[in-house]
């Protein structure tokens, strides 16, 4: 099925265009509201005077709010201007990150801690409308620039967030990326192009069902929603207790070196660039496999080794390339579905991706507190072993199937 695109849309995307670049930004600015508490867990833990377990549900009432806005947003860009939606989108967030930096107390924090996650989405809307826009034989490069835009931006968020905390405090880092997201919302009205519906108007209700009729009609979308959720658990896992790790001895690292860790993630823009050329390239069931792998073995390198720095650097480089990497592939495959869904596509995929963070950063509390790191990143292990099993299932068809719908 070819792209149902306006007679007076602009020229196809490529990974050169300037908008692209672009959308990489904004995507990254967008979705660092998640990201922006998870250096700050044990701060806040003593700031609010609770456990590193209630602390670790800021986390998880954060993604649970982006899944909710998954859920009841995003699809909206199948039957909307995603010019307009998107700039809205972010005014919302600029407006619960400010509410995050004036919290009275732990729970008004929690409720803010939800809102921002609600309203992380834009970036969920414009990745669909990025492969929307980009020419057919370059899509999955498109996408893999955009997403690396968007991981660069989880990494620099976590180190924004350290680094202004410790020189201004926490509430100063939600009060500047609201500022950010005001202007951020000004420019993508101003520069992003206008869309035409791709999906036919139809009411809101049969819009959230059509979303599970994603899921049963499409076998490629549920085995890559498996992939995702379960890389996105451990994941989150090993990124909500890293501050429980390094705060104390024998790191005793401040706010601002435990932000730095994320930019070792820069391994996962890396992944996002390889992953997209091996999409194109009709090598995605084998790149799901090795980026797998990658993650499986940086879990036990620091499962085994917790209070080496060099293992904990090795180990983190692996799991971002590892998990980031199975990511772009994952959207890079089902974004070939069905072009008139990819919002409600992104809802289906994103919601499922997303409630596997919520639960690993649960996990993670738990397996902290009674087995500590080794007993998170274990836990952690585990999850990609299974997905790794579950590859192993994956029939050869598939394989046929990758390479045909990238034409090669």
């Amino acid at each position: 099925m070819t792209d149902q695109r306006s007679t007076n849309s602009p020229p196809p995307l490529t990974p050169s265009t300037p908008l692209v670049w672009l959308m990489a930004v904004a995507c990254g600015l967008s979705v660092g509201g998640i990201y922006y508490a998870q250096p700050l867990l044990d701060l806040l833990a003593r700031t609010f005077d609770v456990s590193s377990a209630a602390a670790a549900s800021i986390v998880t009432v954060t993604q649970l709010g982006f899944v909710a806005g998954l859920v009841f947003l995003v699809p909206l860009g199948d039957f909307f201007n995603r010019r307009r939606l998107v700039p809205m989108v972010s005014v919302g967030a600029c407006l619960s990150l400010a509410c995050a930096a004036f919290a009275p107390g732990f729970y008004g924090f929690l409720l803010a801690s939800f809102l921002i996650g609600l309203t992380s989405t834009a970036a969920q809307i414009m990745v669909p409308m990025a492969a929307h826009l980009a020419a057919d034989d370059q899509r999955g490069a498109v996408v893999g620039r955009v997403m690396s835009g968007l991981l660069i931006g989880i990494l620099l968020a976590r180190a924004f967030s350290g680094l202004i905390a410790d020189v201004a405090g926490w509430r100063a880092v939600f009060g500047c990326a609201s500022v950010v997201l005001l202007v951020l919302a000004y420019l993508l009205h101003r520069v992003l192009p206008d869309t035409q519906a791709t999906g036919e108007r139809m009411h809101y209700g049969r819009v959230l069902g059509s979303i599970a009729g994603l899921i049963v009609d499409e076998p490629v979308l549920r085995r890559r929603i498996v992939y995702g959720t379960l890389g996105f658990a451990s994941f989150t896992i090993m990124w909500t207790t890293l501050p429980f790790l390094l705060a104390p001895a024998p790191y005793g690292y401040s706010e601002t070196t435990i932000g730095l860790f994320s930019l070792l993630g820069a391994a996962g823009a890396i992944g996002a660039s390889l992953a997209g050329r091996l999409h194109d390239g009709g090598r995605s069931q084998l790149g799901t496999a090795g980026f797998i792998v990658s993650a499986l073995l940086a879990f036990v390198l620091m499962a085994a080794l917790p209070h080496s720095l060099i293992a904990l650097v090795i180990g983190i480089l692996l799991m971002d390339l590892g998990v980031q990497g199975v990511q772009i592939l994952n959207q890079s495959m089902i974004y070939t579905l069905r072009p008139e869904a990819r919002s409600r596509i992104t809802t289906a995929y994103m919601s499922c991706f997303f409630l596997g963070g919520a639960a690993g950063s649960l996990m993670a509390g738990v397996a902290y507190d009674i087995a500590g790191w080794p007993g998170a990143m274990t836990v952690a292990g585990v999850l990609e072993a299974a997905a790794l099993v579950f590859w192993w299932t994956e029939p050869r068809r598939t394989a046929v199937a990758d390479t045909a719908a990238t034409g090669q």
